[in-house]
């Protein structure tokens, strides 16, 4: 099974387009994600619908922040993404009818529940500040020239 890597990506996109300071727009975006441009207009019109992002048409036009990454957490960004499914796995239903599968599936829910709801509790005391200060630490020891990080 695919991994969704929705999330991962627009942490990615939101940090680069706070510390680059100026709008993206989707094409550099699409450039950055390898992708296309029209799946990034998608992804960012739900950013855009909780006011994380804004856009604007036309020359000179792009995405830009809408709040400080203060005042975004993980949380905030899984959300705008539609609550995508945390985990790849889950209960089978191949037999409905055997007392097995209903066993096994009974504990795998509440396991899963659980382990979804610590995961998320998790997303929300996490700022994408939070990521940004650790990626300037991080680029701050790689000893790298300011603007060599691309990716």
């Amino acid at each position: 099974m695919r991994n969704d890597s929705r999330l991962s990506r627009m942490l990615h996109v939101l940090i680069h387009m706070d510390r680059q300071g100026e709008r993206a727009t989707s094409e550099t975006i699409a450039g950055m994600l390898n992708t296309n441009p029209v799946v990034v207009r998608r992804t960012m019109a739900g950013l855009r619908d909780q006011g994380y992002v804004r856009s604007e048409k036309g020359h000179g036009g792009g995405w830009t922040l809408a709040r400080p990454l203060e005042e975004i957490t993980l949380l905030d960004i899984h959300r705008a993404l539609g609550n995508p499914s945390v985990f790849a796995i889950g209960p089978a239903d191949d037999q409905p009818d055997c007392l097995v599968e209903q066993a096994v599936n009974a504990a795998l829910a509440d396991a899963l529940r659980e382990a979804e709801a610590m995961l998320l509790a998790r997303f929300g005391q996490v700022t994408l500040a939070d990521l940004a200060r650790d990626f300037d630490r991080r680029f701050g020891a790689s000893g790298r020239p300011p603007l060599q990080d691309e990716g």
